[in-house]
């Protein structure tokens, strides 16, 4: 059994974190981060978290309330992110989410080595996408459940960009995978969550900008092709709890939409994205939901945590 030396996190509050190391990449050294936080009762349950595009773990809420139902909580920042992103390193770079399996696999191997065998897997935007893909290639009996936070299952765009900028951006990714694109991010998704500005979360703006550095075409690639294996077809002997908002709107200015509907994905293609999951799954709109339904207005937050209590009953872990 490996031993495991777990640091004090930047979070304070019992929050730990653990360096996870991995062999060079195109860009050089690799690591990525895992987080967590024990519950006060001593449990075999377990859940671990995969934050999005332009995120990285902060939303402590998330942790207490898996605490106070006897979950110990694990999340990780996912290399080139938040705790895990290097001086060398492009922010939130990555060419294959297949990258991602690595630090995934074996933060699963570091809790079932930390006596779990009760695993809920839960990821946001694009991590609910990786964690789709990852999910469909690797069975395991500890797995219960799988919960996904506004899933990244297709980019939420139109006509000429969706159809022809991003299929050429696909094919070009795999031959020029440098080459800087505009990311189509609404900066006032930042400003509404930040509490510098007209959020009630604080969170660090160099890891989780207002307007994220362009991604590399590689990066489109990436999206690109995991979100065309989903459209073939995912196959998963987990259930599966998808929760998005209930509308999607495009602000130009700050108003009430930005905090009561998903302003960055369109949740007709979440839901559609579920359609091609087989097995059991339950799909739920959350009203007035924001992209990240964890930062949503309090209100809402508590109806986020009924859907996902309601899911654990049924699985038999609450």
């Amino acid at each position: 059994m490996d031993n495991l030396y777990y640091e004090k996190d930047i979070l304070g509050d019992r929050f730990k974190a653990l360096t996870l190391e991995f062999p060079d990449d195109y860009e050089g050294k690799v690591i990525a981060t895992l987080i967590k936080r024990e519950s006060e009762i001593q449990t075999t349950k377990a859940i671990l978290y995969i934050h999005g595009f332009n995120d990285y773990y902060f939303q402590k809420e998330l942790a207490l309330w898996f605490n106070a139902n006897h979950f110990d909580f694990y999340a990780i920042d996912l290399r080139k992110y938040g705790r895990s992103w290097l001086p060398h390193q492009k922010l939130n770079n990555v060419r294959n989410l297949k990258e991602y399996d690595a630090e995934i696999r074996k933060s699963i191997q570091i809790m079932l080595q930390e006596d779990h065998d009760e695993i809920i897997m839960m990821g946001h935007s694009t991590g609910g996408l990786i964690l789709t893909n990852f999910v469909s290639r690797y069975n395991n009996p500890a797995i219960k459940g799988i919960i996904l936070n506004s899933p990244f299952y297709d980019f939420n765009l139109n006509g000429w960009v969706k159809h022809i900028a991003i299929p050429l951006g696909d094919k070009l990714g795999t031959l020029f995978p440098n080459i800087k694109t505009g990311g189509g991010f609404n900066e006032l998704y930042g400003k509404g969550l930040h509490k510098d500005y007209e959020g009630e979360w604080k969170y660090n703006l160099i890891w989780k900008p207002n307007v994220p550095p362009k991604v590399n075409l590689g990066f489109i690639h990436a999206i690109k092709s995991a979100q065309d294996e989903v459209r073939k077809g995912i196959e998963s002997p987990y259930p599966f709890l998808i929760m998005h908002a209930d509308k999607s709107t495009y602000p130009k200015e700050m108003n009430q939409d930005v905090f009561t509907s998903d302003i960055i994905l369109n949740v007709a293609h979440i839901k559609e994205g579920g359609e091609n999951i087989q097995g059991s799954l339950k799909d739920v709109p959350i009203k007035d939901g924001i992209h990240d339904l964890i930062l949503s207005r309090k209100k809402v937050r508590e109806k986020v945590y009924e859907t996902m209590g309601d899911f654990l009953k049924t699985q038999g872990l609450i």
